[in-house]
């Protein structure tokens, strides 16, 4: 999209959107006629109306993806990996369609929201070419008297349920390996950005998804709806991304069933700046692990920890550079941070911003709502920030950056650790045997050395202790979607060569 999208455009887009559930290959109303609105963080008004599903429509869905489940589990790996292919084609071209949509629902700037579509269209075109590669082993019996099958089937039906912050990529990191596996999904997309997995849905109807294989399910209910798939015997895996506290609830109730679960859940990255680190690249990577999204990340930083000798410095870098950052609607061709995703969460921002200034910490850029329509919230840096200040301990999903200093390694270290969640974690040093040190001390699924970002979609995405379990991405991602069967062979020589 050369030019700026007009008012015309967004209309245009939005009244081409699909506003159904979408069970069986069909697009269809609530069972109950009920509704829910697509609020415009940016204005706080309606952008679109759509279907809410009900108890009764998440029951049809998992009705569809139970009744396909056998023949696509039967379908060429080859016809699933053209399917994932053309959907990543699809994708592409219709990249500044998804784009605005993106900005439109969730507030990001543009220019992010284009990154996010290659991005999510990566995780199609990996998992396409991971489809073919599915294999299992032949061997023989250490003892000679019997021969070992090992085989890979899918899962089966599976419930995703995703987050507002990434609504391409979180559907397609979880949709593309289970396409790739020979698994139906129900997806319950957030019900604060669901427009984008409704197109989603029907670009891979276009380019040939079988019916039932995808149903998607947007509702306001989330509960009420997701609770009896939980609870049905029929659905054999869920995989949640969200925050650890409903997680937990998710894991209890998968227990009841014995689901294979994925969940990726809360983060509290620490990004940490050594006295030797490149201060110019320390400083790109903060930005970019902080503001990225607004700060409305599970990889944010929410700790940036500094040593002593260069902590006036880096700050000062890092104050001019957010203070730069202009702050408008995503569809303006200016804006570096749009809006937070609702009042909700741009309230819970500020509050732990006027704790942290309360419990001792000094507010050096921001602090404070900006007044008018939308949900925006200035960029804001806090210096001397207490250990026990709330801030450090919650993830705060917004532009705030909190600077705590430290005097040695085994300090940082210690710091960084303190902390019941271990998604991801960032270093900056020239000194490449504290590089690996770290990889090894520091405990996190993902750790960025000398980068502000991590995420790729050849790489495993997740985190240890109550960041969750299991992994999206990489040659590991397929695995969340495979069982192994062994098959006991009896010794083929046992009766002689005839």
């Amino acid at each position: 999209m050369t030019n700026p999208p007009t008012p015309a455009t967004e209309a245009a887009l939005l009244s081409s959107l699909p506003t159904g559930l979408y069970i069986g290959g069909a697009w269809r109303n609530a069972s109950d006629g009920g509704t829910l609105d697509v609020i415009d963080p940016s204005t706080g008004r309606t952008l679109l109306t759509i279907a809410s599903a009900t108890a009764d429509d998440g029951a049809a869905a998992l009705d569809a993806a139970v009744a396909a489940q056998q023949a696509w589990a039967k379908t060429a790996p080859r016809e699933r990996a053209e399917i994932l292919r053309r959907a990543f084609e699809a994708v592409t071209a219709r990249a500044d369609d998804f784009a605005l949509l993106m900005t439109l629902e969730m507030g990001k700037p543009l220019a992010e929201s284009r990154g996010e579509v290659a991005y999510g269209a990566e995780f199609l075109r990996w998992f396409s070419e991971e489809t073919a590669r599915i294999s299992g082993r032949f061997a023989m019996a250490p003892d000679g008297t019997s021969r070992l099958l090992v085989m890979k089937r899918p899962v089966g039906p599976s419930l995703f349920i995703t987050p507002w912050n990434f609504p391409l990529a979180m559907a397609t990191r979880k949709i593309a390996p289970a396409i790739a596996a020979g698994c139906t999904m129900v997806l319950k997309p957030a019900a604060l950005t669901p427009l984008t997995s409704l197109l989603f849905a029907q670009v891979l109807a276009d380019v040939g998804l079988p019916a039932g294989v995808l149903n998607v399910i947007p509702t306001a209910s989330a509960g009420a709806v997701t609770g009896p798939l939980i609870r049905d015997p029929r659905l054999r895996k869920l995989s949640f991304t969200g925050s650890t506290e409903v997680g937990r609830r998710l894991i209890a109730d998968a227990a009841q069933q014995v689901l294979r679960v994925s969940m990726e859940l809360g983060g509290n990255a620490p990004l940490i700046v050594f006295d030797d680190a490149d201060l110019d690249k320390a400083v790109d990577g903060a930005m970019l692990a902080k503001l990225r999204n607004g700060g409305e990340a599970c990889t944010a930083a929410n700790r940036i920890l500094v040593q002593e000798g260069v902590a006036k410095d880096f700050t000062a870098r890092l104050v001019e550079r957010m203070r730069a950052h202009t702050v408008a609607r995503g569809t303006d061709p200016s804006s570096k941070l749009g809006p937070l995703v609702d009042e909700g969460t741009r309230q819970k921002v500020h509050e732990l911003v006027t704790s942290a200034i309360a419990d001792g910490a000094t507010l050096a850029l921001g602090g404070h709502p900006i007044d008018g329509d939308g949900y925006f919230y200035e960029p804001t840096v806090l210096t001397g920030v207490p250990a026990h200040a709330g801030i450090l301990r919650e993830e705060i999903f917004g532009p705030v950056a909190p600077i705590v200093t430290f005097s040695t390694e085994a300090e940082a270290i210690r710091l960084a650790n303190d902390t019941p969640f271990g998604l991801v974690a960032y270093a900056f040093t020239r000194d490449l045997n504290r590089g690996l040190r770290l990889a090894e001390e520091l405990e996190v699924g993902m750790f960025g050395l000398n980068t502000g970002i991590v995420s790729n979609p050849a790489a495993p995405f997740g985190g240890v202790k109550q960041s969750g379990m299991g992994r999206e991405g990489g040659v590991e991602g397929i695995e969340e979607y495979l069982e192994t069967r062994y098959v006991g062979i009896a010794d083929p020589y046992a009766e002689g060569l005839g």
